[in-house]
């Protein structure tokens, strides 16, 4: 049940393609393509819902899961060969809904908030206005998919904000519940074994 490494693994990219990173461009994500000299090609663009944009002269091209320089080349790459010499692309994620974490369970504002690249637990239990006033704060969990597990992590608050360890990072995709949860009881056992103190516990659910 226990992981050997003593910190949640961070997902790899096939991960985060469901709803991607920060890096990442995702379905319904608002972009700015610039085209060099060629104002009438640079245009904003929202992706669609199957993770798409349309050009003129490029048409249709697969923009999920790519970060905005790998799709800046693949633009240059079609305009290439449509009366474009030499094409320069730039490319900005102007705003993102494909990124966020879910917060729940004893906090003030449970719900969905944004992932940025420094998002951390800390952080994104303040970006729900902290926990409520009797929230446990031993009893945070992580839930996150990798490599098609779904993995649990128990945390400790107070351990983290003592600097017991590392305030952990939070990915895209990533649901964290503070106080008993069904999650949380998969950890009885253990944490009466081993006091949360010197590290979080890590779990994989199925």
């Amino acid at each position: 049940m226990v992981q050997d490494s003593s910190s949640l693994p961070a997902p790899n990219r096939a991960d985060l393609t469901a709803a991607d990173r920060p890096a990442l461009i995702g379905p319904l994500d608002t972009i700015q393509v610039d085209v060099f000299n060629v104002p009438d090609l640079s245009r904003e663009l929202q992706v669609d819902a199957g993770g798409r944009i349309a050009m003129p002269l490029v048409g249709s091209l697969d923009a999920r899961g790519k970060t905005a320089d790998e799709l800046a080349r693949s633009i240059e790459q079609a305009l290439r060969g449509r009366y474009v010499r030499n094409p320069e692309v730039t490319i900005n994620i102007k705003s993102s809904v494909s990124q966020v974490v879910t917060v729940d369970g004893q906090v003030v504002e449970p719900g969905l908030y944004p992932v940025t690249n420094q998002m951390t637990l800390m952080r994104a239990i303040a970006s729900a206005k902290g926990m409520s006033e009797f929230a446990r704060q031993d009893d945070v969990v992580i839930l996150r998919t990798v490599e098609g597990r779904k993995m649990a992590g128990l945390y400790n608050m107070a351990a983290i904000r003592r600097g017991a360890y590392d305030d952990p990072p939070i990915y895209a995709n990533d649901v964290i519940v503070v106080g008993d949860s069904p999650q949380r009881r998969l950890f009885k056992d253990l944490v009466s074994l081993a006091p949360l103190l010197a590290a979080p516990l890590i779990a994989v659910v199925q």
